[in-house]
């Protein structure tokens, strides 16, 4: 780095004087030739020929020069020809393919963003075939990402595509150009945010909320179903899960140790993981086994009609001793209906539903500070279950619908298509608090037992118009 001070350098006079002497000696050299020149017969025509064989001389030298001009290309140009990737950390973005690729982008039409991932040789010039197909396809490199393999590299593009043309004609042009293993998905909008940039937002997710990290595991390595398996089932025994410190890659599937006890399973069967994705999900795993167990703490006072207070926030493993003596002032009838099973086992469940591994929890408590409802929101695989508890003596009042709304909400922020919730036909305050979502509603019966799947839209779900509201 050059400072200011070392900039400016010092003015001296011998440069001054050098100059001066030049001039003088470059006018009375043109006195003596114009003296010698002019006093002859022809003198005359010879300066006027002389200064238009200069001017000659001068213009084609100018012509010449902008025709097999050496300068250096234009910043355009250059984001034109290749994406400006950093080695670093492998991604890069990109203006452009260039003024004919976008002008056959333009004669395509409509334009559709696609992820694109495809293995190429480790050699030089790749890459930069893959580019020239894709620029005679009339598509722009919005940003670009390298997985360095043991043999080979995958390369994933952030692509903008012309509407019109069929994948399977762009997987058979990259194919010619030595691409292998090509996949292609839609993109959107969210896409378009760097690599690094996502990541960091998916770091600072996790930090925050231990919820969090299944989803943002999900949302790191794309579309891919997660399993977290506990080392304790809920009836008390080993399960024998578990996984070593470094994790375990094996092409489609990771290994991870879960931080809370047990593993989390990652699987993504239509294309192997890389090294890269796998130091990344690992990484998501340390930042959130340092932390330890968290839980936003907020809370938000709702009036009943009647006049009552009630509050809502998260729970966790931290009230398991409130939502006991919950189950223990709820009836039977109550407990059959939530877990679907014999009354007895409902105090194992508690511990795995109040984990922030497997979902979240929304806990209602009274101005007294005792527990009276539950609501879960529960990551299964790819689905997510919604299911609600609410004591006999608080029911019929509008608590299930809110604590359902709330869900609902958390679900679409989560970036879920859909929930689902288990329970019976008889159990008609679960099918009302479904219908009251005002969602597109599936209703599936087998022996009994009714699951009811709400497809969320873009805007959550809110909540109960009664309510009074109030923050703390």
């Amino acid at each position: 780095m050059t400072s200011a001070k070392s900039a400016r350098r010092p003015h001296h006079w011998r440069r001054d004087l050098i100059e001066l002497a030049a001039l003088f000696t470059a006018v009375a050299v043109a006195d003596a030739i114009a003296n010698l020149i002019g006093h002859q017969p022809d003198g005359p025509y010879l300066l006027i020929a002389s200064a238009v064989a200069l001017a000659a001389t001068a213009g084609f030298h100018t012509w010449w020069a902008r025709r097999h001009s050496h300068a250096p290309p234009s910043e355009t140009s250059i984001a034109d020809a290749t994406a400006d990737t950093n080695p670093d950390t492998g991604t890069g973005t990109n203006t452009g393919t260039g003024p004919a690729s976008t002008d056959a982008a333009n004669a395509h039409g409509e334009m559709v963003l696609w992820r694109m991932r495809t293995t190429v040789r480790d050699a030089p010039g790749s890459l930069a075939a893959l580019c020239t197909v894709l620029a005679r396809h009339g598509i722009d490199i919005l940003t670009l990402q390298t997985h360095p393999l043991a043999q080979g590299t995958v390369d994933e593009f952030l692509l903008r595509v012309p509407a019109s043309l069929p994948a399977q004609q762009l997987t058979r042009a990259i194919s010619a150009a030595g691409g292998s293993s090509t996949w292609t998905e839609r993109a959107d909008a969210h896409d378009l945010v760097d690599g690094p940039t996502r990541v960091l937002g998916l770091a600072t997710r996790t930090a925050l909320d231990a919820a969090e990290l299944p989803l943002a595991l999900r949302q790191l390595l794309g579309r891919c179903s997660i399993h977290s398996l506990p080392a304790v089932s809920v009836t008390g025994r080993a399960t024998g899960e578990t996984a070593p410190v470094e994790g375990v890659l094996a092409e489609t599937t990771m290994r991870l140790r879960d931080p809370s006890g047990g593993v989390i399973t990652v699987e993504r069967p239509y294309l192997p993981f890389t090294p890269t994705e796998f130091a990344r999900a690992r990484a998501l795993v340390e930042l959130d086994a340092r932390l330890g167990p968290r839980v936003p703490r907020g809370e938000q006072v709702l009036t009943l009609p009647e006049g009552n207070e009630i509050t809502v926030r998260r729970a966790d493993r931290a009230d398991l001793g409130a939502a006991v003596a919950m189950h223990g002032r709820c009836s039977e009838q109550t407990l059959r209906l939530r877990y679907h099973g014999p009354v007895r086992d409902a105090d194992r469940y508690l511990d795995h539903l109040l984990s922030p591994r497997f979902g979240r929890t929304l806990a209602v408590q009274t101005a007294s500070g005792r527990l009276v409802a539950l609501g879960h929101l529960l990551w299964d695989g790819d689905e997510t279950e919604v299911a609600l508890l609410v004591e006999d003596g608080w029911q019929r009042r509008g608590i299930g619908s809110e604590l359902l709304a709330r869900l609902a909400a958390l679900a679409v922020e989560a970036g879920c298509e859909s929930v689902y919730a288990v329970t019976q036909a008889s159990n008609t305050g679960m099918v009302a608090a479904m219908r009251a979502l005002s969602l597109p509603l599936d209703y599936q019966i087998e022996e009994g037992t009714l699951v009811i799947t709400a497809r969320l839209g873009v805007t959550p779900a809110r909540s109960l118009p009664p309510y009074e509201q109030a923050e703390r």
